[in-house]
């Protein structure tokens, strides 16, 4: 689902609000979480997950093309832990795809 999409979905399911208003909503609301990241702060969405800071910390790094070693800076990266509420509900609608070959079919070798 992209931006868009959930804008969409959103001013459908809320018929109130306009298209504008909504999208202005969903802007509002990532804005606030990205500001709140960049200043360090965690995030806890109850039933969805929790927004945080993961430090990773300098290494060494090789230049595929020369082999030469790189110094890889320490970088802070945003990380997402979905809370149980959404596993479960993941895992509850993921279908379970059985690759079974038919009897008829022939396999690998069995064909030549």
């Amino acid at each position: 689902m992209t931006r868009s999409d959930l804008v969409a979905r959103l001013a459908e399911r809320f018929s109130q609000l306009t298209h504008r208003d909504t999208e202005f909503a969903v802007k509002t609301i990532l804005d606030a979480m990205s500001a709140a990241l960049a200043r360090g702060h965690r995030i806890e969405i109850r039933g969805f997950g929790s927004f945080s800071i993961n430090r990773r910390p300098p290494r060494i790094g090789r230049n595929p093309r020369s082999g030469e070693q790189v110094v890889i800076p320490e970088k802070l990266v945003p990380h997402f832990k979905p809370g149980k509420a959404l596993r479960e509900a993941v895992d509850e609608h993921v279908p379970v795809v059985a690759a079974t070959i038919p009897d008829d079919e022939p396999r690998g070798l069995d064909r030549f």
